[in-house]
């Protein structure tokens, strides 16, 4: 192989190599930001559950609220939701012993129903610092998170709305709450978002009867025991509502369920007409360049060597390609980072009152958090080579078939 000779020749045939370098890029170009959006929308409809650091979530909806339109009785003062009725001490052992559980965290929500409106209330478990809604801590923008009883932290736009700021005073429940801090809940957390977080004592005594937990987060030893976990649920504690990631993808529908099929033939249709194009097009320049292939072997060109040289501009073409398409398929998926997709909440996890129709309905916006990984980087480059690689292949079957006298002669 002369690598001169090797990049004179696509210099030279500049239109020729352009082409193909054009065809892998575009291929790859596809192939990476394609599988990028789809792991993007992945990590979208899973960012609920990341952003408390959990795999599952229980809960005990009450018997009653499985027919939505029915509502309550009263409306007045604080009361638990529908969807999240207390579970007995026997029930959160269960949940603590099942294998595969890694750690359990706990929340008991409330809603309030006063002059000033509706309100939500989140009594969270100072115990687990890392898991279930005191990670919202990590959302503060002014002040603390409640450390001691009396204490207590708002959603910003929510104080906004009520005209209060920290240092001032929130009356929760006929009772006087010190406010220490505020917090501005990040897309896609709707199942940690409240008005309200308190410490789990102070929710508990806010409510008569309600000295209890309504909310398990669980986090799993590996994420493989999902499946499992969930069935010895359904077997061990019957009437429970169990949610996880994938309950948003249900809720998502359609569009969810084709996605990794979408994403996979999408970029194999992109890359097998990349292969195509690149394979076309050297085969149809080799009959052009049949009188060179003649001449080379006529001088004492070995087979061996004229492959080598076909090989050589074959997969520097390719090399070429894919990093170009890599450029491109990175400037594509920088762009589609600024899109948003609505992430609809599961009925079950879903703050709201049961019986408000538009909450079944309740999505939040999340800007697709799409990036390209080296993991994507290197199997793009691999797959340019692949074309580069069966190019070269088709390219050195047909010049072995093509013999020099034969080739001479028509000269």
């Amino acid at each position: 192989m002369n690598l001169r000779y090797v990049l004179n020749e696509l210099r030279h045939h500049h239109h020729r190599t352009l082409v193909n370098v054009l065809g892998i890029a575009i291929g790859i170009a596809l192939f990476v930001s394609i599988n990028a959006v789809s792991t993007a929308y992945q990590k979208a409809v899973s960012a609920p559950f990341k952003s408390i650091g959990a795999d599952l979530v229980i809960q005990k909806p009450e018997k009653r609220a499985v027919n939505a339109s029915q509502t309550p009785t009263s409306m007045r003062g604080i009361r638990l939701p529908f969807s999240n009725q207390l579970l007995s001490a026997n029930e959160l052992s269960k949940l603590s012993s099942l294998e595969g559980v890694a750690s359990m965290s706990t929340s008991l929500l409330l809603w309030e129903f006063d002059a000033s409106g509706f309100k939500t209330i989140m009594g969270v478990d100072l115990s687990q610092p890392s898991l279930g809604p005191i990670k919202v801590k990590e959302w503060l923008k002014e002040g603390r998170f409640p450390e001691k009883e009396g204490e207590v932290v708002l959603e910003k736009h929510f104080a906004k709305f009520h005209h209060v700021a920290r240092g001032g005073t929130m009356t929760i429940g006929g009772k006087p709450f010190t406010i220490v801090g505020l917090l501005e809940i990040r897309e896609g957390s709707q199942i940690a978002s409240a008005n309200m977080y308190l410490t789990l004592t102070d929710a508990q005594n806010l409510s008569e009867g309600a000295h209890g937990v309504n909310i398990v987060y669980l986090r799993l030893s590996n994420p493989s025991f999902l499946d499992k976990v969930k069935s010895r649920i359904g077997r061990e504690l019957p009437g429970m509502s169990v949610t996880s990631s994938d309950s948003f993808l249900e809720v998502m529908g359609g569009v969810s369920k084709i996605s990794d099929q979408f994403t996979l033939l999408t970029s194999l249709i992109a890359f097998a007409g990349a292969v195509f194009l690149i394979i076309k097009t050297m085969l149809g320049n080799l009959v052009a360049r049949s009188s060179e292939i003649g001449i080379l072997k006529a001088v004492g060109w070995t087979e061996r060597n004229v492959q080598k040289q076909l090989m050589a501009e074959a997969l520097l073409q390719a090399f070429a390609g894919g990093l170009l398409g890599l450029v491109a398929g990175y400037a594509i998926s920088y762009c589609l980072g600024f899109l948003s997709i609505p992430v609809s909440t599961p009925w079950e996890i879903n703050l709201m009152p049961a019986f408000a129709k538009d909450a079944a309905g309740a999505a939040a916006a999340v800007r697709l958090p799409v990036g390209v990984s080296a993991s994507l980087t290197a199997s793009a480059l691999a797959l340019s080579l692949v074309a580069g690689g069966l190019a070269s292949f088709f390219m050195g079957r047909r010049t072995s078939r093509m013999k020099p006298v034969d080739i001479l002669r028509k000269l």
